[in-house]
């Protein structure tokens, strides 16, 4: 992934936010829910992260991204379906998405909403002002690729080993 372009004086600390104010890091998460690289890096990483904030050592912020790519507009439809203003059940929701995504994944984008609501038991969220706010951010910020992370001046991808990850997060 190529990074030289992306401006990280654009990027904010809006979105889901877990952790405290005071966490000596942060960590900046642009996902989108259909990506299968977002899921892989979230289930290789989810408990590290988790522990890293509870232990006050990160406070994490997660920008669900919207992406006009076909195959990610499913997606979009499950990032209408979070509960924004919970972080906790936020991540909760995030991960029951992310564990069912091969379940919704070739479906149409009103079936996905179906879904949403009728399997994983999720209701419409009223998450457009949010999601706006997040995609103008990404491309302001020439974020173009989901998975995109930061920490610091350090913009990385799935590809980070999780070693690589409690290094940035603890060092």
């Amino acid at each position: 992934m190529d990074t030289t372009n992306i401006k990280l004086d654009d990027i904010t600390d809006f979105g889901i936010v877990l952790g405290s104010e005071t966490a000596p890091k942060t960590m900046i998460e642009y996902i989108n829910l259909r990506c299968p690289y977002c899921k892989q890096f979230w289930n290789q990483n989810n408990t590290l992260l988790t522990d890293s904030v509870k232990n006050g050592q990160l406070k994490l912020v997660i920008k669900l991204l919207d992406k006009v790519k076909p195959s990610l507009q499913r997606g979009n439809i499950m990032h209408h379906h979070v509960s924004l203003d919970n972080p906790e059940l936020a991540v909760k929701e995030i991960q029951q998405i992310f564990d069912t995504q091969d379940d919704w994944s070739s479906l149409s984008l009103s079936e996905v909403a179906r879904f949403a609501q009728e399997k994983l038991g999720l209701k419409e969220q009223m998450n457009d002002r949010y999601i706006t706010k997040i995609f103008r951010e990404a491309e302001s910020a020439n974020v173009v690729f989901v998975p995109t992370a930061v920490i610091g001046d350090t913009i990385f991808d799935e590809h980070l080993e999780q070693e690589e990850l409690n290094l940035l997060i603890n060092q």
